[in-house]
């Protein structure tokens, strides 16, 4: 006899904060569209035990620093020479397929000079200009030069609902300050922990910014030990989340592009074993094998950076949506 099985469907309590990037003209900004970010009850992907109706979006990494020394060949290939030109560069981004921009803002231009606020305002006006995509511009990780640049920027671009980071405990305060004043939303970073991650969004709340305007970065490691114990701090998040915690409710963004493209897997193009194969192929598989399990996660903004590995990451997306 036929024996009918009812499928166990959990159920939950909370929901991932819903979060919209960027403004159009009629909302102050010169953005062609918003792109909104969170929403989930229930775990990614799951749509038959809750809705998940915003897609995980595909941010691709634009530097204003010459990145010849820094990045292996075959990522300055892929990109030839529009590496030269945030704005060209962002527009070929865009072209890529991109959902939004991340500007990375550098320690010192093209020329090797310092970047100076002056300099970041002009860069973040260029690539407003050369793309309707939404704008997440991050620091060069100096605290003080953070807080130089990106007040800058976040005064060159009121109205645009930028995102502006990484906030962390050494230099949230002027960040977050910038985004009250002039309109933007803010990420917080914190290094693999979910008590840290939840003290930080008390804090950035705290000073007065919304929730609905941080988005959280709970840090990323490359495929490997980091990556198994970044995928378990933002498996705890969203779990948290959904169990209606509000302090871990804030759509996360992740940075498998930057980690994958640090390792020798990605950077050595000599001296390692046949079987690794082609250098090209395997540096986008490390960041494609990378980026992957954090979608599963729960990541909402996936940064990139080889358009191969946009392309791929984005048909594992639209495979894996609900109906």
């Amino acid at each position: 006899m036929p024996v009918n099985v009812e499928i166990p469907v959990e159920k939950w309590s909370g929901s991932v904060r819903p979060i919209t990037l960027g403004a159009t003209a009629a909302e102050g900004g010169t953005r062609s569209h918003t792109v909104t970010i969170g929403g989930e009850t229930a775990l990614p992907f799951l749509g038959f035990e809750g809705k998940m109706p915003h897609r995980p979006q595909i941010a691709v990494e634009v530097r204003t620093g010459n990145p010849s020394e820094e990045w292996p060949e075959p990522l300055l290939r892929a990109w030839g020479a529009v590496v030269g030109d945030p704005a060209a560069w962002a527009h070929a981004a865009e072209a890529a397929s991109a959902d939004l921009i991340l500007l990375q803002l550098t320690a010192t231009d093209h020329a090797g000079l310092r970047m100076t606020a002056a300099a970041a305002r002009k860069v973040a006006r260029s690539v407003l200009g050369a793309t309707g995509l939404p704008l997440i511009v991050v620091g060069p990780g100096q605290a003080e030069l953070d807080n130089e640049l990106l007040v800058a920027v976040a005064e060159e671009c009121v109205g645009e609902r930028l995102v502006l980071g990484p906030c962390e405990d050494k230099n949230y305060r002027t960040i977050v300050a910038a985004a009250l004043a002039h309109g933007h939303l803010v990420t917080s970073k914190t290094p693999m922990d979910v008590n840290l991650a939840k003290q930080l969004i008390i804090l950035i709340r705290d000073m007065g910014l919304p929730l609905e305007r941080i988005v959280m970065d709970p840090t990323t490691g490359a495929l490997g030990y980091g990556m198994e114990y970044g995928y378990s701090v933002m498996e705890r998040l969203r779990l948290a989340a959904l169990q209606g915690d509000g302090m871990t409710q804030q759509p996360m963004i992740v940075t498998p592009g930057e980690e994958a493209w640090r390792t020798k897997e990605a950077r050595a193009g000599e001296g390692v074993p046949a079987a690794w194969g082609s250098w090209d192929d395997r540096a986008v598989n490390w960041e494609v094998v990378t980026a992957a399990p954090l979608v599963e996660a729960g990541a909402d903004v996936i940064v990139l950076r080889h358009p191969a590995a946009i392309e791929r990451i984005k048909k594992m997306i639209a495979e894996l949506m609900p109906a």
